[in-house]
This record gives structure tokens, C-alpha cells and sequence, in this order.
């Protein structure tokens, strides 16, 4: 994947010039520490397989688990009881929110889930912040806002003090 990305037009050097000693691992299984920051990898559950992280720091959580199916568990992927764990009392999750229960009958086991099912795993874990993430590309602005919208009333419903929002490109986020 790196030789490709240095192929013209895209890079002038030919990455056969590189003299140096570069290894590969495939996947990366084990919490490492970056500064201060504490970055832990969990395997999501796709089709293409992939890794979702939490990011630890100065007492603060964000979990990013993006392109992950929280109702079918695809190789390699893990099940819900894994990801609520892993995302418990995170500060901050983004999670894969694409598809409507409806939409969802059509398109189970593509890699996506519902928002409802994100919505769930957030309140289970006791999240204080939830971003949906990773919207269907034909949904129009007003259809995303009706979704937080149908989040933010299950919320309330429920009593659960969590913040709800759909994550846009430029966003920025503090905890």
C-alpha cells in the first residue's frame, strides 16, 4: 500500500530507492503510548475487517469506531459486549450510525450499522458524548438532523445524560 501511494504522478521518488530498513505489522493488537497519550487498537467488525481506537489522556476518553456492524459480528469483528466495553464511560465516541432501521433490513451484514444501535451501545456505556459518524452519502441534511433529533427524544425518554450530535467535516470537539 505504501509503494503504490509513491507511484507517479503521485510522488517523484520510486519507493525501490529507498534505502532503508522498513517492516511491516499487520495489525497493531496492543495498546501503545504516544507522549502522554495512551492509544488502544480493537478490531471492528467489516467485511474489509479494520480497527477502531481509544485515545487516553490526561483522564479523558474518545473511542473511534467507524465502518463497524454492531448487530453481525463479520470475521475477525468482535461482539457488542466487546465494544461496550471497550467504549465504557468513554468522554467521547464516534461511532458508524449509517443506515435507518428500514435501510438496515436491505444492507445487514455490508458493515454498517443503524444509529439506533450506536445510540444503544452510547447509552450502555455510559458515553458522555456521542458523534454519528459515517452518514449515508444520500441523506440530506434535514434527514441527519431528524435522526439526532429521534436520538436526542430516546435520550430524554431513557433519563441518560448524554450529549448527541452528528459529526461533520471541520468539527471540533473538547472534553
Amino acid at each position: 500500500m505504501l509503494a503504490r501511494t509513491m507511484e507517479a504522478p503521485n510522488f517523484p521518488v520510486n519507493f525501490d530507492s529507498i534505502h532503508a530498513n522498513i517492516s511491516y505489522q499487520n495489525t497493531c493488537i496492543d495498546s501503545y503510548t504516544l507522549s502522554s497519550m495512551i492509544i488502544t487498537p480493537i478490531a471492528l467488525s467489516h467485511p474489509n475487517q479494520g480497527s477502531g481506537y481509544k485515545f487516553e489522556e490526561d483522564g479523558k476518553s474518545f473511542v473511534f469506531l467507524t465502518d463497524n456492524e454492531l448487530r453481525f459480528k463479520h470475521e475477525g469483528g468482535l461482539d457488542f459486549q466487546n465494544y461496550l466495553e471497550f467504549s465504557q464511560g468513554a468522554d467521547l465516541l464516534f461511532h458508524d450510525a449509517e443506515y435507518k432501521e428500514e435501510e438496515y433490513k436491505k444492507t445487514g451484514g455490508w458493515g454498517h450499522s443503524c444509529y439506533k444501535d450506536a445510540l444503544n451501545l452510547a447509552i450502555d456505556a455510559g458515553v458522555k458524548k456521542l458523534g454519528l459518524f459515517h452518514h449515508n452519502q444520500e441523506r440530506i441534511d434535514d434527514e441527519i438532523d431528524a435522526i439526532v433529533n429521534d436520538c436526542r427524544e430516546e435520550i430524554k425518554k431513557r433519563g441518560k445524560n448524554l450529549e448527541c450530535s452528528a459529526v461533520g467535516q471541520s468539527m471540533e470537539f473538547k472534553l
